[in-house]
């Protein structure tokens, strides 16, 4: 939430994290964003979000009880473009009827098969 709503930087725009590893020592931890934009937009918002690592780790540390406040990197995660890109491609591909999402209606041969009377 602190990027959101305290970071001043301008360069932190429509930046949303996706997810965190912390190290297994727990001083460190990597911050994995996506940031819709172009490439030079998403280099921006790292330089930024790296700028404004102490704030945000000063702000971590009033919130755990911790020996040491991890040391905050940020890395792009490409995994929601990656998951884009997918989906435009499949949308190329598939034809109409299976993208419209309506079950198709099973045939007699996939029936469940009549019980008889005993």
């Amino acid at each position: 939430m602190a990027i959101l709503t305290e970071v001043r930087d301008p360069r932190v725009r429509d930046v949303t994290v996706t997810r965190v590893e912390m190290a297994p020592d727990m001083r460190g931890a990597t911050v994995h964003v996506s940031v819709m934009g172009t490439p030079a937009q998403q280099q921006l918002a790292l330089r930024g979000l790296a700028s404004s690592a102490g704030f945000l780790q000063s702000r971590i540390a009033e919130r755990i009880e911790t020996r040491y406040t991890p040391r905050l990197r940020f890395e792009l995660d490409g995994g929601v473009k990656h998951a884009l890109d997918i989906s435009r491609v499949l949308d190329s591909v598939l034809p109409e009827s299976d993208q419209d999402g309506d079950p198709a209606t099973p045939s007699e041969s996939h029936a469940a098969p009549a019980r008889e009377e005993p």
